[in-house]
C-alpha cells in the first residue's frame, strides 16, 4: 500500500513513517519545514519527502494519507484531499489500528520529559532482550557496542516483536496534543494503555486548550482505558495528578519520590551525586533489591524520568538490578542536552527545552554538570503556547540559573520579549536580540574560554548551533 503522509517532518508522523515502512508499506511525505536530525533519518530509511504542501504531491492519489495535526481546513492540499474522496486518518489512529491493537501499551505521557522517559524505558526493555516496539518524539543516542542495539535504536521507532518471548510491547510517547484537524481528541486516547506514566502536568499548548482542567480531563479520558489489572506510575506530590486521579481511578497507582525519607511512595531515590548522575534506587514494599544508577545525564528531573522507567519496566518483569545497570548504559537522546561541539574549551549544547519549566530544569541540570563554567542560555520562543506569550510572566526567572540570557526575539512576536525580561530582570544579565546572526555575534565578542552555551529551541533555529561553532573557528583560527 502507497501512504503519503501530511506532515511528515514532525516527531511523531516521523517515527510513524519509519513503523509504516516495517510493516511494508510504501511511504512518502511532505512538509514545510524539513531539517533534521527527523529528515536525515527518513533519508537513511528511503522515504522519499517532498517540500511543502503542494496537490501535486498527491497526484497520482495514494492509497492511503495519513493527516498530521498542522494541517488545517483551507490548505489546498487537504481540500484536494477531501474534494477527491481520498481515504484519509490520523497519525494516532493509524498506529492505533495497525499495531497497538494487539499490544501491551506502555504510554508515557506528561507536559515534560515524555521523550526521555519513553527512550529511557524502551531501551531499558531492549536491554533485558525483550525485542518490545516504540515510537519515541526523538532520535536516540547510541552509544553501545552491542550491534543489535545499535541497529533498534538507529531510529526513533521500532515496529518490534509479537512472539511470546517478547511479550507484545510497545513503549510510546503519549502527547495530549489533538490528533488531526478532523479529531480534536489528544493522541493518546486513541492508545490504550496498559502501563500508563504520568510524568507531570502543567497548562501548556494554549493554542487548544483552554486552562489546564481542559487539559486534565484529556489524560483523565485516557486513564479510564487503563484495565484493573493495569497500572498508573507518577511522581508522589503532583497536585495536578493527584486532581486527576480525584476524578476516578479504577487501576494500581505506583508512586515515586527523590531524597524524601518520609515518603510512602512505592519507588524511591537516594542522591548519591547532586546533579543526578548517582543515585540509588529502592521500592521497599515491593522488593528487598536495591540497585544503584551511575550514567552520564543530569539533573533531577532525568532522575525523575529514571523512577518512572524503571518502574514501569518492573510493572512487565524487568529486576530492579537490570533496570538500573541498563540506564548506566544510556546516553540519552538528540536535542537533549546534547554537546553539539567544543571550539577552544567553548562547549555548545543542543536541548528542546521550550516551557519555563523545562528550561529552568535544563538549566539548574546543566549548573551542576558543568560547575566552574560560566553558563550562557540562548532561548527561541518558539512554541505556539510561548508565541501567545501565555508564559511572559515567568520566563526571566526560568532562565535565572544562567550566568547570561540571549532571547531570541524572532518578528511578528506581538506581546513584547523586551518588556517582559525587563520588567523581572535587570538587563546587565539577560538580553532581547532579534535575529541570530546578532546573536552569534554577541557570543563570538563575548563568551570565553571554558564556557558552556546551552542553546534552547524546539525547532531549527535557523542552525545556529553549527554556525556558532563555525564563527567560533574561525575567529580561533584569526587569533592563532
Amino acid at each position: 500500500m502507497h501512504i503519503h503522509i501530511l506532515g511528515i517532518c514532525g516527531t511523531f508522523m516521523g517515527s510513524l513513517a519509519l513503523i509504516a515502512r516495517a510493516l511494508g508499506h510504501r511511504v512518502t511525505g511532505s512538509d514545510a519545514n524539513v531539517y533534521p536530525p527527523m529528515s536525515t533519518q527518513l533519508e537513511r530509511a528511503g522515504v522519499e519527502i517532498q517540500e511543502g504542501y503542494l496537490v501535486q504531491h498527491l497526484d497520482p492519489a495514494p492509497d492511503l494519507v495519513v493527516v498530521g495535526n498542522a494541517m488545517k481546513r483551507g490548505m489546498p492540499v487537504v481540500e484536494h484531499m477531501l474534494n477527491t474522496g481520498m481515504r484519509y486518518t490520523s497519525g494516532p489512529q493509524f498506529l492505533s489500528e495497525t499495531v497497538l491493537q494487539s499490544r501491551h501499551v506502555l504510554a508515557v505521557a506528561g507536559t515534560h520529559g515524555k521523550t526521555t522517559t519513553t527512550t529511557m524505558l524502551a531501551w531499558i526493555l531492549q536491554y533485558a532482550g525483550i525485542d518490545t516496539g516504540f515510537l519515541i518524539g526523538g532520535v536516540p543516542l547510541v552509544a553501545t557496542e552491542d550491534a543489535r542495539l545499535q541497529q533498534v535504536f538507529a531510529h526513533s521507532s521500532h515496529l518490534g516483536s509479537e512472539s511470546a518471548a517478547s511479550r507484545g510491547y510497545f513503549v510510546i510517547e503519549a502527547d495530549e496534543y489533538d490528533s488531526a484537524f478532523f479529531d480534536k481528541r489528544s493522541k493518546f486516547v486513541h492508545y490504550r494503555p496498559r502501563t500508563a506514566i504520568l510524568n507531570n502536568l502543567e497548562f501548556d499548548h494554549a493554542d487548544i486548550f483552554t486552562d489546564l482542567g481542559a487539559i486534565q480531563t484529556q489524560f483523565h479520558h485516557m486513564l479510564r482505558m487503563v484495565p484493573e489489572n493495569g497500572k498508573i506510575i507518577m511522581p508522589s506530590h503532583t497536585q495536578s495528578l493527584e486532581e486527576t486521579l480525584q476524578l476516578g481511578v479504577w487501576t494500581p497507582v505506583w508512586r515515586t519520590s527523590i531524597d524524601d525519607a518520609a515518603s510512602e511512595s512505592e519507588w524511591q531515590a537516594q542522591l548519591i551525586a547532586e546533579d543526578g548522575s548517582h543515585f540509588k534506587v529502592r521500592a521497599p514494599s515491593l522488593h528487598h533489591a536495591e540497585a544503584v544508577v551511575d550514567w552520564g545525564m543530569s539533573g533531577l528531573h532525568n532522575v525523575n524520568n529514571a523512577l518512572v522507567a524503571i518502574a514501569a519496566a518492573y510493572d512487565v518483569g524487568v529486576s530492579i538490578e537490570t533496570a538500573c545497570a541498563a540506564l548506566s548504559a544510556f546516553a540519552g537522546i538528540k536535542r537533549r542536552m546534547e554537546l553539539i561541539g567544543s571550539v577552544n574549551d567553548v562547549l555548545v549544547y543542543d536541548d528542546f527545552a521550550h516551557h519555563p519549566t523545562a528550561i529552568s530544569t535544563t538549566l539548574d541540570g546543566a549548573k551542576k554538570k558543568l560547575a566552574g563554567r560560566r553558563l550562557w542560555a540562548v532561548i527561541e520562543p518558539r512554541s505556539n503556547t510561548m508565541k501567545m506569550g501565555v508564559h511572559k510572566s515567568g520566563l526571566a526567572d526560568s532562565a535565572a540559573l544562567a550566568d547570561m540570557v540571549l532571547w531570541f526575539e524572532p518578528a511578528g512576536l506581538e506581546w513584547g520579549l523586551r518588556e517582559a525580561i525587563e520588567a523581572q530582570h535587570p538587563a546587565n544579565k539577560q538580553h532581547i536580540i532579534d535575529s541570530t546572526e546578532s546573536i552569534i555575534a554577541h557570543l563570538c565578542a563575548h563568551v570565553k574560554s571554558g564556557d558552556a552555551v546551552v542553546i534552547m529551541s524546539n525547532g531549527g533555529f535557523e542552525g545556529i548551533h553549527q554556525r556558532l561553532l563555525q564563527a567560533l573557528s574561525r575567529q580561533a583560527e584569526a587569533s592563532a
